[in-house]
């Protein structure tokens, strides 16, 4: 492939997941039938559970991705419609996870599945999805999507313990922030992108850069997300805001605001991510001195560094609709609010 930088910037024009999604909309409708189909069940339970979260919104990025990157490969099958599916499952069973072991009480603006249903239901119904999605991963019958998804699935779990580790330790650098979140939500993006080069059969160069490609948009939009947590409300983000802050979990924000604040300002973070200021006026202090500092923006200013390299990592393929939207999806994953 040959290399052209496309420039993370385009005057005039406000970033816009539009293009992807109209890129999109023909393979998204088959997947969407695929989803749907498969995460029916004889245990009432089961849909009515993932179907809480499932149809609850959500941008379905991670399988668009998929559907994205097999029109930018030029591949006219099917088969990626049901590993896009799969992909969905996977996040959506590490989402349900996620609420559990957080104890969240929003997830996209309305009440978690944990909530509604329990713990004990949430994290089965999470593994009966994450069963679904191997199933389809076998269906498919090619054993180098397989060693993609579950080295992604597997990698996920990983990055999931770090955190749990690196919560309420306050002196977690920026370089373990990235580590962990390079798991956590790279991988997926990463091994959702790559997978549409495979069954494309592109080579292993277009297949590694579709992986950066998925690889950097996923640091970038967790970046994003963690800054939405100390900038926007709760209706806008779907959650809960200052989750992360009462749950003592170092994101880069407040890496940035620890490393630049004073003596009694870090004093501060040292008593609130172990657990000790956790009221609302902690998390307006918190808020406070992460703007005095500007980390919200500096936490931005580092995901459009990331977001670069995920549009520089397609400039080799052939320019057009496909390669357009892929770019202004990176260009939006970093523009959003919510």
């Amino acid at each position: 492939m040959s290399a052209e930088v496309v420039p993370l910037r385009t005057r005039g024009a406000e970033p816009s997941l539009s293009p992807m999604l109209a890129l999109t909309a023909q393979g998204m409708n088959s997947v969407n039938a695929v989803i749907l189909d498969r995460m029916q069940s004889e245990v009432p339970l089961i849909p009515a559970l993932a179907g809480h979260l499932i149809s609850g919104g959500g941008k379905r990025l991670r399988p668009m991705l998929t559907v994205a990157g097999a029109e930018l490969c030029g591949y006219q099958g099917t088969r990626h419609h049901k590993l896009a599916a799969a992909v969905e499952f996977i996040h959506t069973a590490t989402l349900l996870h996620d609420d559990v072991v957080d104890g969240s009480d929003l997830r996209r603006g309305k009440a978690a599945a944990n909530i509604v249903f329990g713990n004990p239901a949430t994290v089965l119904v999470g593994d009966f999805l994450f069963t679904r999605s191997f199933e389809l991963m076998v269906e498919d019958g090619s054993l180098k999507v397989l060693k993609i998804l579950s080295k992604a699935a597997s990698v996920i779990a990983e990055g999931e313990v770090d955190q749990l580790v690196a919560q309420r330790h306050v002196e977690t650098s920026e370089e373990r922030y990235l580590s962990i979140i390079g798991s956590k939500t790279a991988a997926l993006f990463a091994a959702a992108t790559r997978i549409a080069a495979v069954v494309a059969e592109k080579s292993e160069a277009e297949e590694k850069a579709l992986d950066a490609y998925g690889r950097n948009l996923g640091i970038a939009f967790q970046l994003v997300d963690d800054a939405i947590d100390y900038d926007s409300h709760a209706e806008e983000s779907g959650k809960s805001k200052g989750d992360d802050f009462r749950e003592g979990k170092m994101t880069l924000p407040v890496i940035l605001a620890y490393a630049r604040g004073d003596a009694e300002e870090r004093k501060f973070w040292q008593d609130a991510i172990a657990g000790f200021r956790t009221e609302d006026e902690d998390l307006a202090h918190a808020v406070m001195l992460i703007n005095r500092h500007d980390c919200v923006e500096a936490t931005r200013e580092r995901a459009r560094h990331f977001a670069q390299r995920a549009i520089d990592a397609i400039a080799g393929f052939p320019a057009g609709a496909a390669r357009d939207a892929m770019a202004q999806a990176a260009l939006f994953a970093v523009a959003r609010r919510y």
